[in-house]
């Protein structure tokens, strides 16, 4: 693990000092786009620079929000000229297999939503998100609405490991990597229970009236 994290820690030292803030906003662009790069790993590493005052918070956060909607905003365009196509055209590069493929599809249909600001958490599920979101017709207006929820809530967090643990950052990525899933079905839970209670609380308030 720690051999890994040091590694780890060289590579986006060395990507960072070579390009810069283009390279943070590139390489958002690429992960939104579903391709395998350890955005949210480099935003806990740029949190941690942030903190040693050597680089700006308003910059990374800003270049970090816009370059990953970028990235989302493509495959949500591409997801709706090429519908299913996607997944036989470049399912193997995306990591999208047709049985992924339907399950989005379902969940999509029961709320836009819950899919892409919290399928936006689940691994395997994410780099599908944009491309499901454009085939499905969602509007482009809601799908960035919701993604842009998304990516604050994100590069918020991941900024945040890095400027309040410093060095420790690298452990405690590690350890929220193996507990995604879990915390993907905690925010799960909670917004059914509170689309439960608002739904209650309409039809008590209707059955008054």
């Amino acid at each position: 693990m720690l051999g890994g994290d040091f590694y780890m820690q060289a590579f986006l030292a060395n990507y960072i000092d070579t390009l810069g803030m283009g390279g943070l906003f590139g390489g958002l662009i690429i992960e939104a786009l579903g391709f395998p790069f350890p955005g949210g790993v480099m935003i806990m590493f740029l949190g941690f620079l942030i903190n040693q005052g050597r680089l700006n918070f308003y910059t990374v956060f800003l270049l970090a929000v816009v370059g990953f909607n970028i990235g989302a905003a493509a495959a949500f365009f591409a997801g709706r000229y090429m519908g299913d196509s996607v997944v036989h055209r470049y399912g193997k590069y995306l990591r999208i297999n047709t049985a992924k493929w339907e399950k989005a599809r379902s969940w999509i249909k029961q709320s836009a939503a819950m899919f892409i600001i919290i399928g936006r958490f689940v691994p395997m599920v994410s780099n599908l998100t944009p491309y499901m979101a454009g085939a499905s017709g969602l509007k482009l207006s809601r799908f960035l609405l919701y993604n842009v929820i998304f990516t604050v809530i994100w590069v918020s967090f991941n900024i945040s490991i890095g400027m309040l643990f410093g060095q420790q950052w690298p452990v405690i990525a590690g350890y929220l990597e193996d507990q995604v899933p879990l915390g993907a079905l905690v925010l799960l839970l909670v917004y059914v229970a509170i689309k439960v209670l608002i739904k209650r609380f309409h039809t008590q308030r209707s059955e008054k009236i």
